[in-house]
């Protein structure tokens, strides 16, 4: 990381005191109930200051949504231990990334669904202000963390699976996009209380989808 200077500390060191103060509203009254008077009034400051480091409201909760992550980070290292190719970690990835997400999907709809109308380099922002939260991930899965994208994250784990051979170069794209639609249709379904699941059962319906997709592109291709 680069050095900074005065200005960018003074900015790091505002938006933290926002973002901990959204993070405090989430936690005690939930996402749908922040709002920039009750962020300003935490933090100690008036409305108009958080408008100079956030560009809206949605802006701000997908900062603070961005510490949850932290969990399904600490859980991933030790959840993928067990796989025993590059594929089977590419599917427990999703599952890990299954059971935090519908766990909190309100949280994970404002960082990989909801419009921000901000840049992907957001992500990279956050990690300035809290580089702790990214201390111990192992070196092959920062490329994943650090992207925003949530297709463009699977594709990521999902390259070395294409490097040694267990599926296709031409399926990855494939493979990876459905199992990316079907995470963010039924996190929205889940979320909108469209289907009468628990998070247990939508986490396996959910994984369900995902390994037939996984197994049924590639087996459907060999035989071609």
């Amino acid at each position: 990381m680069e050095k900074l200077d005065k200005k960018d500390i003074q900015k790091i060191r505002m938006m933290e005191y926002f973002i901990t103060a959204t993070v405090k509203i989430m936690e005690d009254e939930g996402i749908q109930n922040v709002t920039i008077r009750k962020v300003a009034d935490i933090a100690g400051y008036n409305s108009a200051t958080i408008y100079n480091y956030f560009q809206e409201i949605s802006h701000l909760i997908f900062f603070a949504a961005m510490t949850f992550l932290k969990k399904y980070y600490d859980a991933l290292p030790k959840y993928i231990k067990s796989a025993a190719n590059p594929l089977e970690k590419y599917i427990l990835i999703w599952e890990c990334f299954c059971k935090f997400s519908f766990d909190e999907p309100e949280t994970y709809h404002a960082i990989f669904i909801a419009n921000l109308g901000i840049q992907a380099e957001d992500f990279q922002d956050y990690y300035t202000i809290f580089p702790k939260d990214i201390i111990d991930i192992p070196e092959e899965l920062m490329p994943m963390v650090l992207e925003s994208n949530l297709s463009k994250r699977g594709r990521i784990a999902l390259e070395r699976s294409v490097k040694e051979g267990y599926i296709k170069a031409e399926n990855a794209e494939e493979i990876n996009e459905m199992a990316t639609l079907v995470w963010t249709g039924m996190l929205t379904l889940f979320l909108n209380n469209r289907r009468n699941y628990t998070k247990e059962q939508v986490v396996r319906e959910t994984m369900k989808y995902i390994r037939q997709i996984v197994l049924n592109v590639n087996y459907f291709d060999f035989r071609s």
